[in-house]
């Protein structure tokens, strides 16, 4: 495969479930790693799954300022 085709590869879906398993398997891993990530590494990375504050006017001070204000 062209180095175009292999990007073409990675970029495009439709292209991709064009090639063959032959050529499916001798394409190269994506350089910018995993694509998809699961809810639970999602809710990680995002930090969703942490609870800063909970009253209004500390949230609007830890917003503003950066840090934290109000023990969890």
């Amino acid at each position: 495969m062209s180095t175009a085709q292999v990007i073409r590869a990675w970029r495009d879906p439709e292209y991709r479930s064009t090639l063959s398993s032959e050529q499916l398997a001798s394409l190269p891993s994506h350089p910018a790693g995993l694509i998809e990530l699961s809810d639970d590494q999602l809710a990680s990375a995002s930090g969703l799954n942490k609870v800063i504050t909970i009253l209004p006017p500390c949230t609007v001070w830890t917003f503003h300022n950066n840090v934290r204000c109000c023990p969890l």
